[in-house]
């Protein structure tokens, strides 16, 4: 049997510097003092040991959680539903206020551990711990929290995308320029250049974008109050600029070409359709069981994002069976996505902090423990109707139609 192939030790140390001297605090990396949390799966151990060391020469505070992988399956299999719903209220709030930083590495050796346990229960879980997730995101909206995440490559994911692990691993390393000599400079530079993107897409106001194509004709419903954002180092990669809509002025239909991973399942072949936010339809021709449970979680059934890639930013080139990427890839027509259930607060053109839920509420900012990211890659036209009344074709072919040239 032939050995793993794990990246050597300088792209291992160059992933964690980009991880924790760029992505945490928002493009500026960690401080001295401040806690950061690394919950690494087992398997990534040697990664979980350069994030430690770069923690530590930043003069910040590594919070090591070394999760174990292949437990899950039994712990669905044996738990009650008090097990399921159980919610260490007290331990996840010293958690919570403790934290400054956290950083996720994704790493699922078997996609399919959790293929045959009754999505019920794999949906109770999630939703036991709304409380906790909104508890981090009300944090981060006070600007005291920031995350990111990165992916550790491993065998399963690679052959499920016909890859060989080091192909797969070499497609992480290019997409997250780990083959530079200086990645966190590279990313530093894209930063202000996706910053230059996000400020002439929100000069616009835009009230309504249509999304056309021989798979989708979709009104999403903005208003001057909301803003795009990307590139802020809550996932490495991110190539991505999304919006959060007002879920109610959801009209029209949509299919998706690729695949969503979720909850150890697959769904393929989503369609949708809404009328006034509300959705009428959905199927999955894959995996609708799963995706009709999702559905019952209160909000889940309604539009938390809306996202667009330029593919000539991406340097992703292969489906790469993980959200983290493949809601990023590039490829002739970029790509765009949907995600259902919860909207993004820092998507508001305000200050978020100071909004109470009644508020949040009134302006069609969705709120669900849910939240899953459905990618297409076929061609589509996006229309914006700014408030004014004109309408301005910001992407087609995989583009963005700006005057800041990519």
């Amino acid at each position: 049997m032939a050995d793993i192939f794990v990246p050597n030790q300088e792209i291992l140390r160059k992933y964690a510097q980009v991880l924790v001297n760029f992505a945490l605090n928002s493009g500026v990396g960690v401080k001295p003092g401040e806690v950061v949390e690394c919950a690494v799966p087992d398997i990534a151990k040697p990664l979980a040991l350069e994030l430690q060391n770069v923690i530590l020469e930043a003069g910040a505070h590594p919070m090591l959680r070394l999760m174990p992988t292949g437990f899950n399956k039994d712990f669905f299999e044996r738990a009650s539903d008090e097990q399921l719903t159980f919610f260490p209220k007290k331990f996840l709030k010293s958690r919570v206020d403790l934290l400054d930083h956290h950083i996720g590495v994704i790493a699922d050796v078997d996609p399919y551990e959790l293929k045959d346990v009754d999505p019920a229960k794999l949906i109770k879980v999630r939703d036991a711990k709304k409380e906790y997730q909104d508890w981090l995101t009300d944090k981060e909206v006070a600007g005291k929290l920031t995350w990111t995440l990165g992916l550790w490559g491993v065998e399963a994911k690679a052959a499920l995308v016909e890859l060989s692990l080091e192909e797969y691993w070499e497609q992480i390393i290019k997409a997250c320029y780990l083959d530079f000599d200086d990645p966190v400079k590279k990313w530093q530079e894209l930063h202000a250049f996706q910053e230059a993107i996000k400020k002439e897409l929100n000069a616009m106001s835009i009230e309504w974008v249509r999304i056309q194509g021989e798979d989708a004709d979709l009104k999403l419903k903005l208003g001057a109050d909301r803003i795009w954002q990307g590139g802020s180092g809550r996932n490495i990669p991110s190539f991505e600029f999304f919006t959060s809509p007002d879920w109610r002025g959801t009209d029209g239909w949509i299919r998706f070409n690729q695949p969503v991973y979720r909850y150890g399942q697959v769904m393929k072949d989503i369609s949708l359709k809404f009328a006034d936010g509300k959705l009428l339809h959905s199927e999955a021709k894959t995996g609708n069981d799963l995706l009709q449970q999702m559905f019952t979680s209160p909000n889940a059934d309604k539009i938390g994002e809306f996202s667009l890639t330029d593919n000539r930013m991406s340097r992703i080139t292969h489906v790469m069976a993980e959200t983290l990427f493949d809601e990023n890839i590039g490829g002739p027509f970029g790509n765009s996505h949907l995600a259902v259930g919860k909207a993004y607060k820092d998507c508001y053109r305000g200050d978020s902090s100071k909004l109470s839920k009644k508020e949040w509420e009134e302006r069609g900012y969705n709120d669900s423990a849910e939240h899953t990211d459905i990618v297409t890659t076929t061609n589509r036209t996006v229309t914006a109707t700014l408030t004014t009344g004109e309408e301005v074709v910001i992407y087609r072919d995989g583009q963005f139609q700006l005057k800041t040239k990519i």
